[in-house]
């Protein structure tokens, strides 16, 4: 249903029965799944990926999802990334062409990096008008799980408990959440 709607929008040139079938003359290639997923989808193209293609990400954490691009893509070049946009829908029909200008990406390579690959993963996110961040993976969990996280979590207890609660109050607790 994802691939039909794509291409009923008219997203891409060319709509791919498979994720390996899509990858297989990729300069550059950017896995959107949730973070857990990350090795599995890397696995399912590893075989089919170009030996020189540069792999990223647009996860939210970036300690376990550089290893888990790594493990399972060893010989390849990996740089992750986040780029901090969005909106709280997904799909073909959540995006839109301003969606990365003047957002944060934060560009998180390891050590090993080369850079002139860095370079180019910079250099494409300034491309769709992001504003480039280069920073350690550790110190973006950190700084996210901060700003994002822990707000986030601290947002569901507040509203789940309003919830629990709206029984006994009969409050518009939630209506106003």
């Amino acid at each position: 249903a994802t691939r039909a709607r794509a291409a009923e929008r008219g997203l891409a040139d060319r709509i791919c029965e498979t994720a390996a079938e899509a990858v297989q003359t990729c300069d550059l290639v950017i896995f959107c799944v949730p973070p857990g997923a990350m090795g599995d989808a890397a696995r399912s193209v590893a075989g089919a990926l170009p030996a020189d293609a540069l792999v990223s990400d647009v996860g939210s954490s970036k300690v376990a999802v550089e290893r888990a691009l790594r493990e399972a893509l060893p010989l390849h070049a990996v740089i992750p990334a986040h780029p901090v946009a969005g909106t709280e829908n997904s799909g073909p029909d959540a995006g839109f062409a301003a969606l990365f200008q003047g957002r944060w990406c934060i560009v998180t390579p390891p050590e090993d990096a080369s850079p002139h690959r860095l370079t180019d993963l910079v250099q494409f996110w300034e491309a769709l008008g992001a504003n480039v961040e280069v920073m350690d993976a550790a110190h973006h969990d950190l700084v996210l799980a901060v700003t994002s996280h822990l707000p986030h979590l601290i947002a569901y207890t507040i509203v789940g408990t309003a919830s629990d609660l709206e029984d006994v109050t009969q409050s518009e607790v939630i209506k106003y959440s």
